[in-house]
């Protein structure tokens, strides 16, 4: 079963951090991209971050860039998220993401 796991979301104060991991279980791992969706309350979906199968290729939204930073350990199976100087717009459930491939999402909320 091709699954995918989101955890480590939680409240942070504005301008603090949080780092989200993804397990993958199911599939070839090291041979897909993987990206990071969010979703924030009352709007659609943005796609945040995407990363090559091999870890080189990273793209950011214009909204993140600079301030958050994909990564991935094949060899663990998994996908993070390294989410800084955080911003109350930031808030928004995070979803891991491959093909037609969804985890449960991951709320992060910041706020003071």
């Amino acid at each position: 079963e091709v699954q995918l796991v989101e955890s480590g979301g939680g409240l942070v104060q504005p301008g603090g951090s949080l780092r989200l991991s993804c397990a993958a279980s199911g599939f070839t791992f090291s041979s897909y991209a993987m990206s990071w969706v969010r979703q924030a309350p009352g709007k659609g979906l943005e796609r945040v971050s995407t990363i090559g199968s091999a870890g080189v290729s990273k793209r950011y939204a214009d909204s993140v860039k600079g301030r958050f930073t994909i990564s991935r350990d094949n060899a663990k199976n998994t996908l993070y998220l390294q989410m800084n100087s955080l911003k109350p717009e930031d808030t928004a459930v995070y979803y891991c993401n491959t093909r037609d491939t969804w985890g449960q999402g991951t709320q992060v909320t910041v706020s003071s």
